[in-house]
Order: structure tokens, then sequence, then C-alpha cells
């Protein structure tokens, strides 16, 4: 193998690694802008904001909160006694799922 083919494979990894690192997702609970279409915009909520108006409208102790890219809140909470799941919109109320 020759000087050139050996920088030539280093640079290829190099490059190659840095697309896979700047592709990767962070572990978080909000929408990932990579996962989400070029047109949606991302609000600025966090999780404990969700859970504190979630908790304000009677669901308890909200947790597994994640947001999609339409910027609802998605949760699990008691809620009369029953583990249901709840959902949050933007500037809305929260509701109990159909499905719960």
């Amino acid at each position: 193998m020759n000087r050139r083919s050996i920088s030539l494979g280093a640079t290829l990894g190099a490059s190659t690694f840095a697309a896979l690192l700047a592709m990767s997702v962070s572990p978080s609970s909000d929408a990932s802008a990579s996962a989400c279409l070029p047109t949606d915009r991302i609000d600025g909520s966090t999780a404990a904001e969700a859970a504190k108006t979630m908790e304000a409208f009677g669901y308890v102790k909200p947790h597994d909160l994640k947001k999609g890219c339409d910027n609802y809140w998605y949760a699990r909470a008691a809620n009369d006694g029953a583990t249901v799941d709840v959902v949050l919109p933007p500037g809305g109320k929260p509701f109990t799922a159909h499905d719960s």
C-alpha cells in the first residue's frame, strides 16, 4: 500500500466518523431536530413545564415525558387511580389519550 492510499483512507475514515457523529441524537425527552421535518418548528417548552401543567390539571406524577415534532408532550401519569397516557398540546390543556 502506498502513502497516498493510506492518507486517502485516513481522510475518508475521519470524514465518515464526523458525519456519523453529526447525525447522532443526544438522549433527551425533547423532540430531536434530526427526527423532525425541516418545516417543523420546535418550541422551547421543557419537560418540567409540561409536568407542572399536567399536575395542575390533576394528573399525578407524570413520567416518561416525550416531546413530539408537533410540540405536543406525551407522558404517563395517574388519574382517578389508574395509570393513563396524557397528551399536552402546545398552549392547551392536557387530556387523557383515547386508548388509555
